[in-house]
């Protein structure tokens, strides 16, 4: 059983950085995916951007190539996104979530969920 804990977010204004955090514990399997979800308001959930546990490979959704970029802890067993160049559509909830290398990018297929942190970008 995994557990996820995110914490980060807030409100900035356009063009600035926000990190996002997710802290892992529990059981991870070798081939397993952790990544993030956002989901702005009246939208669907949709995905962000994930690393995989073993080799270590990344992706990202076209929204956020050269901006966003995700990196592992192994030491502190936590998720990093740091968000830079942040845009006013990029204002949603974000989750954490793992799941089998198959469920990425697909939300309903993901495991395990961690609680949401707002991250809100002004104009």
């Amino acid at each position: 059983d995994v557990q996820l804990q995110a914490s980060g977010g807030g409100l900035v204004q356009a063009g600035w950085s926000l990190r996002v955090s997710c802290a892992v514990s529990g059981v991870i399997g070798d081939e397993y995916t952790i990544g993030w979800f956002r989901q702005a308001p009246g939208k669907e959930r949709e995905a962000v951007s994930c690393i995989r546990t073993s080799g270590g490979r990344i992706f990202y959704a076209d929204s956020v190539k050269g901006r966003f970029t995700i990196s592992k802890d192994n030491a502190k067993n936590t998720i990093h996104l740091e968000m830079n160049s942040l845009k006013p559509e990029d204002t949603a909830v974000y989750y954490c979530a793992a799941g089998d290398t198959e469920a990425w990018p697909r939300p309903e297929r993901m495991d395990s969920w961690g609680q949401g942190t707002q991250v809100t970008v002004s104009s």
